[in-house]
């Protein structure tokens, strides 16, 4: 199954199915030229993606020999089918950044460091333990660690007669890229920008500041010239730009409600605070949350916490295995 969104480029985009996921599918875009093809994103490391992106790659004759894989960012449904479709001829372009994060993820470190992290921010042992047989991110990754060319900001490269611009745009993952055909204005937003949902905005090992890097990168694609803008799930039938402003609000009240939690309550770790936040899961209230969605959250409002820690409106008290916040008193600020 596929659809044409677009000629001249003549790109495509096939819905590959995330089952049993909010996200329900991810769009993967290919670029179809008479020498050569590209391919963006992938899905999920499970039988039924690897179904819907092959029937794809086969209804529009796709030779994966002569086929540029591009990878938004390190996220299993973005990646997770790659030793699947990739051929020894397929070049396999992402972020220098997230491919040195995931080759760490590949060891489990990373994964050891976050549960510390969130056990110390209030999340108890047994649901650290439940998540780990439930997380996509985990459960439905490469099996093993593929080679890719490392890419960076400002990089080009070309398909056909068409030339791509990477523009990394940190924050939904450390080293997200989005791809701009700068002369047709047609963005790959990747999970940069989606049109109905916004993106979860985490916490990462070895970054300060996710959610402060995420509102830059949101500025850096605002100041484009963009004429259509292409997400990585669902729809994208709103302006971009009143999007970008969409999202930059809710980030603001997120952050207000943040501060105002802790003011009111200071001493919470994030755990207490993410419970107090409001969130879209239509009439379940914080224990309702599943497992995933819990940890999802929980990352969000770490991100959020960070944010303001760095801009000194909180602060962070570190008590053995324990992590708890207090607001900034006017007198602290003196």
């Amino acid at each position: 199954m596929f659809e044409q969104i677009h000629s001249n480029p003549d790109i495509y985009k096939v819905p590959v199915v995330l089952p049993n996921n909010p996200l329900k599918n991810l769009n993967c875009y290919i670029i179809k030229t008479p020498s050569e093809n590209l391919v963006i994103d992938t899905g999920f490391n499970q039988p039924e993606c690897l179904e819907a992106l092959t029937g794809g790659l086969k209804a529009l004759d796709i030779d994966m020999d002569r086929t540029t894989l591009f990878l938004t960012h390190l996220h299993s449904d973005h990646i997770g089918l790659v030793n699947h479709i990739a051929t020894g001829q397929t070049k396999i372009l992402m972020s220098r950044t997230d491919y040195d994060y995931l080759s760490r993820d590949v060891d489990g470190d990373n994964w050891r460091w976050m549960e510390h992290k969130f056990f110390r921010e209030g999340l108890s042992e047994d649901l650290i333990e439940r998540q780990r047989a439930v997380n996509p991110a985990r459960q439905y990754a490469p099996e093993y660690l593929f080679k890719a060319e490392g890419v960076s900001d400002g990089d080009r490269f070309t398909v056909g007669a068409y030339t791509f611009r990477c523009i990394q745009t940190p924050g939904h993952t450390p080293g997200h890229t989005c791809l701009f055909m700068e002369k047709e204005k047609i963005l790959f937003a990747g999970d940069h920008i989606l049109f109905d949902i916004t993106p979860n905005i985490t916490m990462w090992r070895g970054v300060e500041d996710s959610l402060g890097n995420y509102l830059e990168s949101l500025k850096k694609i605002r100041s484009l010239d963009i004429r259509l803008a292409l997400p990585a799930h669902r729809k994208n039938d709103m302006d971009v730009y009143e999007r970008i402003r969409q999202i930059e609000a809710h980030h603001d009240r997120r952050i207000r409600q943040t501060l105002s939690i802790i003011q009111e309550e200071p001493g919470l770790n994030a755990c207490k605070i993410g419970a107090r936040m409001t969130w879209s899961m239509r009439g379940k209230n914080w224990d309702e949350f599943p497992i995933q969605q819990k940890w999802f959250a929980i990352g969000e409002t770490i991100s959020h916490l960070d944010y303001l820690l760095l801009r000194n409106k909180i602060i962070r008290h570190d008590e053995k295995e324990t992590i708890y916040y207090t607001a900034v008193r006017s007198e602290d600020c003196l």
